[in-house]
C-alpha cells in the first residue's frame, strides 16, 4: 500500500525554504518518467509533488533529507496513478510487422497506448559527474522505459530509487512504508522480470563518428534520398509510428514504404534536438499553404555506427512544445 503524502509529514514543525523544492524538480521529472512511461503525466506528477510539499513545508521534520522526503510523495502520486493506468506498450510488442506497400496505417490509438518520448533537457542533469549522467541517459532509454513497464508499480520504484537514484534499503523502505527484507525482495523481483526484457544499449555523448553519421542522415531524408537512406540503417531497424500499431522491420521494408506510402514526407526540413538520452529531429512536411507543418518527432537509435531504430511520434500539437520546437517554419 502507498504511504499517505500526510504521513510523510507528521512531525514537529521544521520550516522549508520552498524555492528549494525547484533544485529536485529536473531530477523528479525523469524519475516520474520512467515511472509512468509518459513526458505529460510526469510533468503533472511532479506539478503535484510540489504543490503537496509546499502545503506540508510547515511539517516537515528532517528526520529524512528534503531530497527523500520529496521522492517519498513523488512515488506515492505514481504509484496512485498507476492504479488506474494500464501499462503502456510498444508498436513492436502488439502485433507482426506490416507490409512495406500497405497504405492503411491502422486506427489511431490513444496516447495512454504508448509510452512517449520525453526532451533530455527536462530530465537529464545539465552537470555533473560523465558516468551518472550516462546512466541517467541509458535508463531514459525508450525501450528500458518500455521494459519498466512489465514491473507492478512498487517493483518500478524500489529499482529506480536502488539502481538508479542510490537511495539505501533503508531509505526505500522508509518511503514505502515497508521493510528493508521487503524492498530486497521487490529489487530480487524486478530484477528477474527485467532479465527477459531489452537491456538498455550503453550511450555516451554525440562523438564526431555519430555527428558525421547524423549529418548524413539529414542531409539524405531532407534531400529524399532513400537510397543514401537506406545505407545509413541497420539491415533489420525498425521504424513504428505511433500513436499508430503499424511498424516496419528491416531496411529494404523501411525503404520501400518511404517511397510508397511515405513519400509525402519528400521535401522535408529536419531540427535537431535531444529525447530517450538519443538524437532526435522535429520533422516539417511541405505545407501546401506555404512554408513547412510539424509533421513529427523522430527518435532514432545507433548501433554499431548505424541507424538501428526509428521512431515517429506524430503527435506533434503536444509533443513539439514540451520540445521547445517552432510551430511552423
Amino acid at each position: 500500500m502507498a504511504v499517505d503524502a500526510a504521513h510523510a509529514t507528521e512531525a514537529t514543525p521544521a520550516l522549508v525554504d520552498p524555492v528549494r523544492f525547484e533544485e529536485y524538480r529536473r531530477e523528479l521529472t525523469g524519475y516520474c518518467y520512467r515511472m509512468l512511461g509518459s513526458a505529460f503525466e510526469a510533468e503533472d506528477a511532479v506539478q503535484d509533488v510540489m504543490l503537496r510539499a509546499l502545503r506540508a513545508s510547515d511539517g516537515f521534520a528532517g528526520r529524512s533529507s528534503l531530497r527523500s522526503w520529496l521522492y517519498r510523495i513523488a512515488t506515492n502520486i505514481c504509484l496512485d496513478m498507476l492504479r488506474s493506468r494500464k501499462r503502456r506498450a510498444w508498436p513492436v510488442a502488439l502485433g507482426s510487422p506490416s507490409p512495406p506497400d500497405g497504405d492503411l496505417l491502422g486506427p489511431q490509438l490513444p496516447e495512454h497506448t504508448w509510452v512517449s518520448p520525453v526532451a533530455d533537457v527536462a530530465v537529464l542533469p545539465a552537470a555533473g559527474d560523465p558516468a551518472e549522467i550516462a546512466v541517467a541517459r541509458d535508463t531514459i532509454k525508450l525501450a528500458f522505459v518500455t521494459a519498466l513497464q512489465h514491473l507492478t508499480g512498487r517493483q518500478r520504484a524500489v529499482l529506480l530509487l536502488n539502481q538508479v537514484l542510490r537511495f539505501d534499503a533503508a531509505e526505500i523502505a522508509e518511503q514505502l512504508d515497508t521493510t528493508v527484507p521487503a524492498v530486497y525482495s521487490a529489487l530480487q523481483r524486478a530484477r528477474a522480470r527485467l532479465g527477459a526484457q531489452p537491456a538498455p544499449q550503453p550511450t555516451a555523448a554525440v562523438d564526431a563518428d555519430q555527428a558525421a553519421l547524423l549529418a548524413r542522415y539529414v542531409a539524405a531524408f531532407e534531400r529524399y534520398d532513400i537510397s543514401a537512406l537506406v545505407a545509413l540503417l541497420q539491415a533489420d531497424a525498425i521504424q513504428s509510428m505511433p500513436p499508430f500499431a503499424m511498424w516496419l522491420r528491416g531496411a529494404e521494408d523501411i525503404g520501400s514504404w518511404m517511397l510508397g506510402p511515405g513519400a509525402g514526407c519528400r521535401g522535408s526540413r529536419l531540427i535537431a534536438t535531444a529525447a530517450n538520452g538519443s538524437p532526435a529531429f522535429g520533422q516539417y512536411r511541405v505545407d501546401p499553404a506555404g512554408g513547412h507543418a510539424p509533421w513529427a518527432l523522430q527518435v532514432l537509435e545507433i548501433s554499431g555506427g548505424r541507424v538501428s531504430e526509428l521512431h515517429f511520434f506524430l503527435d506533434t500539437s503536444q509533443l513539439f512544445p514540451l520540445f521547445g520546437l517552432p510551430a511552423r517554419l
